[in-house]
Parts: structure tokens; sequence; C-alpha cells
């Protein structure tokens, strides 16, 4: 589902809503932001949002994100992959660049690109 961002940008953007849970890959032209459930892969084409309730098992490729929730896989971010206090990752990263905020959970490897 696509909704117009309410931010100044106007960028539409994806959303999955708190409750919703998808077993299956997902594709994403634009901004991606989730806050259910999912299991399997996420390959989105911008930035890739896990809110604080939101549950990803599989793995995520992307130009950037912000990890507020938990994900158990492995990411390959292009650009900036920012875990906030909230978020939770077990796996392996490879990024551009990682930021972890204290409070943050890491469980796994990074390799900078």
């Amino acid at each position: 589902m696509k909704i117009k961002d309410s931010g100044s940008s106007g960028i539409a953007h994806n959303a999955l809503a708190p409750g919703t849970m998808v077993k299956g890959n997902i594709q994403a032209e634009e901004d991606l932001r989730i806050d259910g459930r999912v299991e399997g892969l996420i390959e989105c084409a911008g930035k890739v949002v896990v809110g604080p309730q939101a549950e990803i098992i599989g793995d995520i490729h992307c130009t950037n994100a912000d990890l507020l929730g938990t994900v158990k896989g492995n990411v390959v971010i292009k650009e900036t992959l920012s875990m906030k206090t909230s978020g939770s990752f077990t796996g392996d990263v490879i990024a551009g660049s990682l930021e972890i905020e204290p409070g943050a959970i890491f469980n796994g490897t990074c390799k900078m690109q």
C-alpha cells in the first residue's frame, strides 16, 4: 500500500501496519516502513524503517535502514544502517556505515564497504 508522507517531502512510501504478518518476499521501489511481522526477503530501492514493534525474520537489501524493532537475518545496506536504542539485530551486516545507539542489541558481524 502506498501512502503520501505527511511530512514536507510529499514522497510516497509503502507501509505494513501493526498486526499485519507477511510470509514471503517483499520488493519495493520506494521507501518502506514495517510495523508488523515479515518472514522473508525484503528488497527495497530506498530506505527501510523497521518500527519498534516490528519483527523481521529474513534478509534485508536496501539503500538505507533505520532499525527500531527486531531483525533476525542478514542485511546488505548500500549506505547507512542506523540502529536505535530499541533495536535488536542478530545476523551479519554488509553496509557503507553502521550507527549503533547505546542500548541497541547487535549480535553478529559487520563488514564495511
